[in-house]
């Protein structure tokens, strides 16, 4: 018995009422705005691709695509200004009499009749009612053959609804919307995410155009384009390019680490892959290692891979409401599986292939073979560096853990999105961020003394040192990005030199071995303030602690560029206090909280093919000293710290 009283049954009962008055029943659009990570994943301010605001874009998109799937209307035009977003597609519009419903009321959409939509891309039901509630404007207007219907919601609720009226525009539908400031707090569309959006339409859609802002996409080459497009290092041979009924494939290989894929469900970017994907990678391999009758490793056969794979499904079923991911079994309710279905197709096109070019076979053999002999000549470095990954705890002695993942089977989508490990450098920087970190979602690994430089390296490195072959363990992926544990990849370092150095060398690790991990977007780099300007008579008054308490945080700014800092000056007068911070250590962690919370500053490190990445490689991290050495002199900024108490 607990020395603990415990109440009587009834006493309990009486605690905690639980009567018809508990039992509440939301609006569709209260429901939505209450859970939008249910409809939307993560919300986000715009700064990342899988942002909210993004999915609110396709989600109208997608309605607008299935019209020209279906064949009609051959452009879109969308415009985005001061994040007022307008969708114009010219298809057969909206029915007239439905618009309300379709804008307003859930589980309602022509997507259910599989014979009008036979292979979908947006939600059923579902899509265009998340804009509307998450939207304090949304307007929508359909035309079709000489009429027009015009209403207008604010966060789900009609405001404005007109009379069907006669028109000489052109059939089609309108969406006008304005994201909830509110729930998507200082959000900006940005073209580098919204540009490889909208490309992604037209390579899946060849002959499509998309005007953006003007300005004019189309494909001519489908998935050739994408590749072309994507693609940092030059293809070994020509690529080879499949088409089939509901199912399009590109592949070919580069001089490069890892695999890269780009998978698509009717006209869907499953970021995530899935049951397509999955078959896809199987069966080239199979293929490839029939074809050539040699007992190759999968890994040698995929290792440089760059492919890309497009199927239509009927009724598609995805593992989350984002359609990352692809779950269906089967192509339709009578179709054959996916696996099946990719699977016959591959092994016959591709072997085809082969067979007619065999220049391309050679080529393919040859990068193979070298895989091969690398893989061969590190298998006892690689089976001794994976069984120190076990032995080391990693939870106790580099990785502090958290507690939801990305690639975590079922959980909330919303927190796997925002999982993330912190790369730092040091004891001291990782217990502040320690301290104060999500323990839910945010992940530390705590680097020790500078990493070392890769670039021109082998694979081997990888394995042969301690601190990449214990990050490569902790962020699960050796065997590609499948098993990726953290969908932010967020480097937090001093931003003194030798914070910049680690950096640089820890970017330089991800270029040489995992790109892949770059162009999926998944690696940040934290901004962390470089000074704390202050009211000194408020700090020695009361305390900042107090002061923050009291609500006097305003005397106190955190700035990131000289211009900050010279603007929080300015604001104090002769009262500023300024600290210059040289270290993250520095950096206390009830001030970490805000520096990695829901305002946390980010850069994503970008790769692409213009960044001409190999020359900028070579310069910055290769052995030519004196051009480098040379470099520095010429551009060395020395800091003032005059001004600094």
């Amino acid at each position: 018995m607990s020395t603990e009283e415990q109440l009587p049954i009834e006493d309990n009962k009486a605690a905690v009422n639980y009567s018809e008055d508990n039992i509440v029943t939301l609006e569709w659009q209260e429901h939505i705005r209450r859970r939008p990570g249910m409809y939307i994943g993560k919300l986000g301010d715009g700064t990342t691709s899988d942002d909210g605001i993004y999915v609110l874009l396709k989600e109208v998109l997608d309605n607008a695509i299935d019209e020209y799937m279906m064949g009609f209307g051959k452009q879109i035009v969308v415009d985005i200004v001061d994040g007022k977003v307008v969708v114009r597609d010219y298809g057969r519009g909206i029915p007239l009499e439905k618009v309300v419903d379709v804008a307003s009321k859930m589980n309602t959409g022509a997507k259910y009749d599989s014979a009008a939509f036979k292979k979908s891309v947006g939600l059923n039901g579902v899509g265009i009612k998340a804009v509307n509630a998450l939207s304090t404007s949304f307007v929508v207007e359909s035309v079709r053959d000489g009429q027009c219907k015009h209403v207008e919601f604010s966060k789900g609720i009609i405001t404005d609804e007109r009379d069907i009226c006669a028109t000489d525009q052109p059939n089609g539908t309108m969406v006008t919307f304005t994201p909830d400031a509110e729930i998507f707090r200082d959000y900006l569309y940005r073209d580098e995410f919204v540009v490889p959006l909208l490309k992604n339409y037209t390579f899946l859609n060849t002959g499509l155009v998309i005007v953006f802002n003007g300005k004019r996409f189309v494909s001519r080459n489908g998935l050739v384009d994408l590749l072309k497009e994507n693609m940092t290092k030059d293809p070994l041979y020509p690529t080879i390019h499949l088409s089939g009924e509901d199912i399009e494939v590109v592949i070919t290989h580069a001089n490069q680490y890892g695999e890269e894929y780009y998978s698509f469900v009717n006209g869907q970017h499953t970021t995530q892959g899935g049951t397509h994907l999955t078959a896809f990678k199987e069966v080239v391999s199979r293929t490839i290692k029939e074809h050539f009758n040699r007992n190759f490793e999968y890994s040698d056969i995929r290792n440089g891979m760059v492919a890309a794979i497009s199927v239509k499904v009927e009724e598609p079923v995805f593992e989350s409401q984002t359609k990352t991911k692809l779950g269906s079994r089967d192509m339709g309710p009578n179709g054959p599986s996916v696996a099946k279905f990719v699977g016959d197709f591959i092994k016959k096109e591709l072997d085809n292939y082969l067979h007619k070019d065999p220049t391309t076979a050679e080529i393919i053999l040859k990068k193979v073979q070298e895989s091969e002999k690398e893989r061969k000549s590190m298998a006892g470095v690689t089976k001794l560096a994976r069984e120190k990954a076990k032995k080391v705890n990693l939870h106790n002695k580099k990785l502090l853990d958290c507690r939801v993942h990305l690639n975590d089977a079922k959980g909330d989508e919303e927190k796997k999105l925002a999982s993330s490990i912190f790369i730092t450098e040091g004891d001291s920087a990782a217990g502040s961020i320690t301290k104060i970190r999500n323990v839910e979602t945010q992940a530390v690994f705590s680097l020790r003394g500078k990493p070392l430089n890769t670039f021109g390296l082998t694979q081997k490195v990888v394995y042969e040192n301690d601190e990449f072959n214990l990050l490569q363990a902790a962020l699960n992926i050796e065997d590609g990005l499948d098993g990726l544990r953290y969908n932010n990849v967020i480097i937090a370092t001093d931003a003194d030199v030798d914070g910049m150095h680690i950096r640089l060398l820890m970017i330089t690790f991800f270029l040489q071995f995992f790109p892949d991990l770059i162009k999926k977007g998944h690696v940040y780099v934290l901004q962390t303030p470089l000074f704390r300007v202050r009211n000194k008579k408020t700090a020695k008054r009361v305390g900042m602690k107090t002061a923050k308490k009291q609500g006097i945080a305003e005397d106190t700014y955190y700035c990131y560029t000289d211009e900050e800092r010279i603007n929080a000056i300015e604001k104090l007068g002769a009262n500023a206090e300024i600290t210059r911070f040289k270290g993250l250590g520095e950096i206390s962690p009830e001030e970490f909280r805000d520096f990695i919370g829901p305002d946390m500053r980010v850069d994503r490190v970008t790769l692409r093919k213009e960044d001409g990445v190999a020359d900028l490689l070579e310069f910055y991290m290769g052995k030519n000293t004196i051009e480098r050495q040379n470099f520095i002199i010429d551009n060395l900024v020395v800091e003032d710290d005059t001004e600094i108490a």
